[in-house]
Parts: C-alpha cells; sequence; structure tokens
C-alpha cells in the first residue's frame, strides 16, 4: 500500500506548491493525477519517488518511510532518457546486474517481444524514433518488476497516433506483474484509458479537488458512450476545480476520502 498523509511542499524561494494531500493507493491500482498549471503534479511524483523530499507529512510504502529514490520506486519521465552508449537491450537490462546471465536475457527478450521492438535489440538509441526509444524506456522502467511505477507525462512529447500505441503497450506490460501505477498526465483520453481513478488537483497551492472513479472494463473502447460520459466528467471536474470563486477543495472532499 502507497500512503500519503497530509503531504505538502514549499521551496525554498517560497514557493508554496503543494498542501495537505492525502491518499491511499492499493497495490495493482492506476491513478492518473490530472490538474492545471501549478496544482504541484510533478511536485507530488517526485515527493513519492523520494527525489524531492516533502517538507510536510509523509509518503510511505508497506509501512516503509520514502525519503530517498528507493528500489521498489520506478519513474518514467517524458524523455525517454535511455543511455546512448548501451544497446536497446542493455539498457532495457541495466537495471538486472544483479540477476544470472540467462534469467537477465530471458526478461529482456521478453520485455523486447511486449513492446515489438525484438528486431531493434542492437540497435542504439539515436537509432530510434520518439515512440520506440519510449517504449524502450517503458520496458526498462518494469523488467526489474517494481512494486511502485511513476509516470510523469511519459506520452507528451508524441503524436496521437504514437500515444494510443504505448498506452496499449503501457497496458500490456503492467498485467505481467500489475505493479502500482501514479500517472500525471494533462490528457484527459489517456488518464481515462489507463486509470481506474482520476485525482483532479486544484493549483497553488496544489491540492486535492476531486477523485472520479473509472468503472470501464479493459480494454477501454474510446469512442464509447461510457468512456465519453466518464471524459465529461473528469472534464467538468477540472472545470471547476479551476474556478478560484469556489469553496476550498477540504470543504468540498475529506482530503484523501475514498483514495
Amino acid at each position: 500500500m502507497l500512503v500519503l498523509d497530509h503531504v505538502g511542499k514549499t521551496y525554498p524561494n517560497g514557493v508554496h506548491a503543494l498542501e495537505n494531500f492525502s491518499a491511499r493507493i492499493r497495490p495493482g491500482e492506476i491513478v492518473a493525477i490530472i490538474g492545471g498549471s501549478g496544482c504541484g503534479k510533478s511536485t507530488l511524483l517526485r515527493a513519492i519517488s523520494g527525489l524531492d523530499r516533502a517538507t510536510t507529512g509523509t509518503v510511505t510504502l508497506d509501512a516503509i518511510s520514502i525519503t530517498a529514490p528507493n528500489e521498489k520506486v520506478g519513474i518514467i519521465f517524458q524523455e525517454p532518457r535511455l543511455l546512448p552508449w548501451l544497446s536497446v537491450a542493455d539498457n532495457i537490462g541495466f537495471g538486472l546486474g544483479h540477476l544470472p546471465s540467462a534469467e537477465r536475457q530471458h526478461r529482456v527478450a521478453r520485455a523486447l517481444a511486449r513492446v515489438g521492438l525484438v528486431d531493434k535489440a542492437s540497435a542504439w538509441p539515436r537509432e530510434l524514433s520518439g515512440g520506440q526509444a519510449q517504449r524502450v524506456a517503458i520496458a526498462r522502467a518494469l523488467v526489474p518488476s517494481p512494486e511502485v511505477l511513476l509516470l510523469d507525462e511519459p506520452f507528451s512529447a508524441l503524436d496521437a497516433f504514437t500515444r494510443a500505441d504505448l498506452q496499449d503497450h503501457l497496458l500490456d506490460l503492467w498485467a505481467d506483474t500489475k505493479p502500482t501505477l501514479v500517472l500525471v498526465t494533462h490528457d484527459v483520453d489517456e488518464a481515462v484509458v489507463l486509470a481506474d481513478r482520476v485525482v483532479v488537483m486544484r493549483p497553488r497551492p496544489g491540492r486535492l479537488f476531486e477523485e472520479i472513479r473509472v468503472d470501464l472494463t479493459r480494454p477501454r473502447d474510446r469512442a464509447s458512450p461510457a468512456f465519453e460520459a466518464v471524459k465529461h466528467q473528469v472534464l467538468a471536474s477540472l472545470d471547476r476545480s479551476l474556478n478560484r470563486a469556489m469553496r476550498p477543495a477540504d470543504d468540498l472532499l475529506t482530503v484523501g476520502e475514498g483514495i
């Protein structure tokens, strides 16, 4: 269980980026975090990863406090950040050095097949398209079987067709071991396609505004009326979250309620 307990973050320059954010995220759950600029989405993700310690509150995974990078928590950024001096296969297997060679090769080969890049195993990162490079980054993050995988707008720089393809690849890889996924995105379609719950945040400082459950079976039909209904619900919540005349989030939803 990933537990965020009244997490807040104020930077040394005085910017109050995040306030009183609480959540309980169950193992294997996919949660999308969405909100306007300045709502602290990436700050929250960095606190969960241990890359940036929260000013107030705690982040715990299985009752262990996360205050620094942890091997049980993986992260995928917007840019693939592949190691240019390693082949595609070696990039994917980079975090598996502790395993016997045969096991490492098996996992890498399986991951390459799942993301459709068997023919690129010996290629260099510079020889890949943007979508191919991000597929390698996804495979690299998931082959060590982390308990939690964080994704910070991993598909935002890609065209719509490639983005949809990678969303499917992500779910395919996730199905193997079902780690907890926490995804930051600006794309409402992406949130509804991937998530079990969408958490809408309110900006300045970032705080929880509303939680929306996505009770749609997978794979999800983006053209279905049910998909459109959930998408409309998320869009309406986003619109309300940016209305500064509204009451504070704590008056609308108890922080962490139902999460």
